[in-house]
């Protein structure tokens, strides 16, 4: 099966006992335990993200008095007991964060370190990100707490008024960090973050810190993920799309065939406490406050048969995230409905389920995932006009703020007039955040909007009128006829953390850039 994206140890060090809720149902399911179990629209969201595993450091020196000569620099911490009276403050900073944080983190024990020896031995501990509290000491002390590695992070908070002042706080510079422009992608991007940047600085600030460790929280969990993809990998208008996920990215694509799925689907079909098991979920699924069936209701019970495949190979392959290639023409012949429910049902239990397999946008809308802590919706996009951009699709989430459904209407898949698929109403005036990758270019485009209305036009079902924030007319030129993914809320200033960490070419139109 390969190894599992959350290890027991990482399980271990899970911050809050609601992400360990969620957390213990994802393990049973890889363990095989869960992947029978019925579907439950009251079950919190499964967490399959692993925890960000955080080494704070506290980086002082020593000074010793001399008559008749300067002997200190800026900062009182500069003897044993300030650096003792420093580290508890940071304890107690670092305790907040991680009570207030809704992403799993793991903190180690803060290290002190008054020397590049010290500084060294830390980088044996296994982390993804020293947090490095810059006080005092040199340059070179200052070099040797960064991460020798090119894929650990720094994340270096400075203080100017939130307790005694650093050093740091007037000494860091272009010297030591660079500059924070694009850099040319690296040959693998996935072992390459590209070294401390300004973009790394925290003043004071513990917001600052904790949206720059939800990116990277994000960045650790979009690297590397396993995702299943029935009837194979393709990139819509560019055919390079799944091999540079593959090899830019790591992503782990495991094909499973349409001829499984058949067998399956046959299995299941058969099997009377299957049946039974949909019938009762169909009748709670259109039961739920908001829901109108406007399809044939076997079609959403052949919907929880599909459904219970999907889960199974999502717990056999160890992979939280599952998309489907030609799913029309597909899976019709073989369950007599549309994939669009299912899809819909896992991403709003907290996995991942994308329609088309489209491997230019679905490396955007994990890393989006994993950042937002919210279902994300892979969708069409529309030309702009005065303002507005209508995106739509037929296999929309309903939990699309990670807690409560949004209405819907159960209608049939647009395109096939067959099937059923959620007309979810989302809610207007609510902001959400798109990411528009170029192809498999390397470039991403990111902006917010405020939902305007969801109308009823003969498109894709789920569809929303939305109006552009920032300059709507640069996103003119940006038309590609291609997929976005949409998630609730602004996430802008992660997406473009942790997109730059990695050499891609980030550009953000929104005015809140």
């Amino acid at each position: 099966m390969g190894d599992y994206p959350l290890s027991r140890r990482e399980f271990a060090g899970l911050s809050t006992a609601g992400l360990a809720g969620g957390m213990l149902a994802w393990t049973a399911l890889v363990e095989g335990q869960g992947a029978a179990e019925p579907w439950d629209p009251d079950r919190p969201r499964v967490v399959t993200g692993r925890p960000l595993r955080v080494q704070p450091v506290l980086m002082h020196t020593t000074y010793e008095r001399r008559e008749s000569a300067s002997w200190r620099s800026w900062s009182k911490i500069n003897n044993p007991p300030a650096a003792a009276e420093e580290a508890q403050r940071i304890a107690n900073e670092l305790a907040s964060l991680v009570q207030g944080a809704d992403f799993p983190i793991q903190l180690l024990p803060l290290a002190q370190v008054t020397s590049a020896e010290q500084a060294r031995g830390v980088h044996q501990a296994d982390c993804d990100v020293v947090l490095l509290y810059a006080a005092t000491g040199s340059g070179d002390l200052l070099k040797a707490c960064f991460p020798p590695k090119a894929d650990k992070d720094v994340v270096i908070f400075v203080r100017h008024r939130s307790g005694p002042t650093y050093y740091w706080y007037e000494a860091l510079s272009t010297r030591y960090l660079k500059t924070g422009a694009e850099r040319e992608p690296a040959e693998n991007v996935s072992r390459n973050h590209g070294g401390p940047t300004t973009r790394d600085v925290v003043v004071d600030d513990y917001g600052e810190v904790a949206w720059r460790l939800r990116a990277l929280y994000g960045l650790k969990n979009f690297l590397g993920q396993r995702i299943v993809a029935l009837g194979g990998a393709w990139g819509k208008y560019d055919p390079k799309a799944p091999a540079v996920a593959r090899e830019k990215y790591g992503l782990k694509i495991l094909e499973v065939s349409y001829d499984d799925l058949k067998r399956r689907f046959e299995k299941v079909r058969a099997d009377g406490r299957a049946v039974t098991e949909a019938e009762k979920s169909t009748e709670r699924y259109l039961a739920q406050p908001g829901t109108r069936l406007a399809t044939q209701r076997q079609f959403v019970v052949n919907a929880f048969l599909l459904y219970r495949i999907f889960k199974d190979w999502i717990g056999e392959h160890a992979a939280p995230a599952f998309t489907i290639a030609n799913c029309m023409s597909g899976i019709l012949p073989i369950a007599a409905t549309t994939p669009c429910l299912p899809l819909s049902w896992l991403n709003d239990e907290g996995l991942m389920a994308f329609c088309e397999s489209d491997f230019v946008v679905i490396p955007a809308g994990i890393l989006l995932h994993y950042v937002s802590g919210k279902p994300v919706f892979l969708h069409n996009s529309t030309f702009p006009h005065r303002g507005v951009v209508t995106c739509a699709h037929c296999s929309a989430p309903r939990r699309m703020d990670g807690k409560k459904y949004e209405p819907a209407a159960i209608l049939t898949h647009y395109e096939s007039d067959s099937g059923a698929a959620p007309k979810v109403e989302m809610t207007v005036g609510q902001q959400v955040t798109f990411v528009d990758p170029e192809y498999a270019s390397g470039r991403w485009l990111g902006f917010t909007g405020i939902i305007r209305a969801n109308p009823m036009l003969e498109i894709c079902r789920t569809q929303q009128d939305v109006a552009i924030q920032g300059d709507w007319k640069r996103l003119l030129g940006e038309v590609r006829d291609s997929h976005w993914m949409m998630a609730y809320g602004n996430h802008l200033q992660e997406i473009g953390y942790a997109a730059r960490k990695i050499g891609l070419r980030w550009v953000d139109l929104s005015e809140s850039s």
